[in-house]
């Protein structure tokens, strides 16, 4: 779900220039509906995680009464179908899936970055064997190889991690090799070689402040991913169940037939949970493209300027006097 990002105008890190540019960008994308949604949201969820000893009323390993009980004022979710709290289970849960979910998008954006970035700058031999390595990745279906990893590796968070970092680098590594080829044509970074700049030095300080917004839309997808993938991998039971995240509490709910006994307490908090942590980072991704975007940005203003005059009528194409900037 990484966004595109204009590839025409990027500007040269000297004099700091793309410094005040992010910070331009941090300070608009503050101001997005879009924006704000999802990190309002984000931040709930990661207070819930940070203090869950405080929001659980119990254990979440506890049996603290009969299996399958409705939502009541003892039990605000209800109990499973082994007789243990929902709602402690549901804050408890949020801090291995949200560990989970970010740790693997950062661990795989920063090796596809790593793999596209040498990839995009060196031509030839290099740019061909990473070329052909990453295509291997995006080829191979990524639910089985998720699953063939999971049985034969010892179950454990260590192992999740590694194991979707493996399977996930593959998108960000194209995604970040197509931004580099685009930018190493450039004017800025032809200067800078002719000056006599090393490679770490023009791709870090010249071509990789440009890409922050890219970088950052590939971080979100990635937990995204992440998130998904971890509690698909818990539900087939492919983890350890015993340790609390929300994608066990669906595979417990699956295993006590909670969808035939109609106990949707346990399997609909940690479903909307996922839900909503991932629609977070979409509200993200979607406001960092509008402000990358060239083209989603000028139809905005377009949109804006029609709506000032009035503009309803969509049969035609209106002449606008007002310059768009």
């Amino acid at each position: 779900m990484a966004q595109t990002t204009d590839c025409n105008t990027p500007t040269s890190s000297r004099h700091g220039k793309p410094v005040s540019t992010q910070i331009e960008l941090l300070k608009r994308l503050a101001t997005q509906p879009k924006a704000i949604i999802g990190l309002v949201l984000l931040i709930l969820f990661f207070l819930m995680a940070i203090f869950s000893p405080l929001l659980a009323p119990y254990d979440p390993h506890q049996y603290v009464g009969l299996a399958n009980q409705a939502p009541s004022a003892e039990h605000w979710l209800g109990t499973t179908g082994q007789g243990q709290d929902v709602f402690s289970q549901l804050v408890y849960g949020a801090r291995v899936s949200l560990f989970i979910g970010f740790t693997v998008g950062i661990l795989s954006t920063l090796l596809g970055l790593i793999v596209g970035l040498i990839s995009g700058y060196l031509p030839g031999l290099v740019d061909g064997v990473l070329n052909v390595f990453t295509n291997v990745f995006l080829l191979i279906p990524g639910l089985p190889l998720l699953i063939t990893l999971a049985s034969f590796l010892p179950q454990g968070m260590v192992t999740v991690i590694l194991v979707l970092t493996f399977t996930g680098w593959a998108w960000p590594a194209r995604t970040f090799r197509s931004q580099m080829l685009c930018l190493r044509e450039k004017d800025f970074v032809s200067a800078s070689v002719v000056s006599g700049e090393g490679m770490p030095r023009i791709v870090f300080s010249e071509i990789l402040p440009n890409m922050l917004s890219l970088v950052m839309s590939s971080l979100f997808g990635a937990v995204i991913y992440a998130i998904g993938s971890d509690a698909g991998l818990a539900f087939l039971g492919f983890e350890n169940v015993n340790v609390i995240s929300w994608g066990t509490m669906l595979y417990w709910a699956s295993n006590s037939s909670a969808l035939l006994q109609e106990a949707w307490w346990t399997f609909l908090p940690p479903g909307l949970c996922i839900a909503l942590v991932s629609f977070a980072t979409t509200m993200l991704i979607y406001a960092m493209d509008e402000l990358t975007n060239p083209r989603l940005r000028s139809e905005k203003e377009i949109t804006r300027v029609l709506k000032k005059y009035h503009i309803t009528s969509r049969r035609s194409t209106p002449v606008l006097n007002e310059p768009i900037e």
